[in-house]
């Protein structure tokens, strides 16, 4: 039923415009810009009033010939980047797209070094030289109670 009266609200008639194409553009557009109330939902899908501005203001947009790269650069100056569900990739919000990719490749760095710490730990150890089996019991002989 609450999809039904989200739907409701994203459609309703006295808000669509007289062109099925026009419409069919601006319908578009709402699925790609965020509700800045709900956050989490385009404005397609939210009931919020500020949605319903949105949705007059992107219809009153194609009407007005606009494409929609110019629509969602005019929404993209008036409430930021946030404004978009699916923001573009820019030098403002690098960090939020390359931290994952940067936490990924440290705990990739970290699991083989510790893969080969485990590694070398249970390695056998290495038998000793002649000349390191001499001195060793040489220095046997020195202590008492040695060999």
């Amino acid at each position: 039923m609450a999809a039904v009266a989200c739907m409701a609200a994203a459609s309703d008639p006295s808000e669509r415009l007289a062109d099925p194409g026009q419409e069919a553009r601006a319908r578009e557009i709402f699925k790609q810009v965020r509700c800045l109330v709900c956050q989490n939902e385009s404005i397609d899908d939210s009931e919020a009033d500020l949605a319903r501005d949105l949705r007059v203001l992107v219809r009153d947009q194609v009407k007005q010939g606009r494409s929609d790269g110019e629509i969602r650069a005019f929404l993209t100056e008036r409430y930021g980047e946030f404004v978009l569900l699916k923001p573009p990739f820019s030098a403002g919000n690098a960090v939020l797209w390359l931290t994952p990719l940067a936490v990924l490749l440290a705990g990739g760095g970290l699991m083989v070094s510790l893969l080969r710490r485990r590694r070398a730990a249970e390695a056998p150890p290495e038998a000793l030289s002649v000349e390191e089996e001499a001195r060793l019991k040489g220095l046997l002989k020195q202590v008492p109670g040695g060999e």
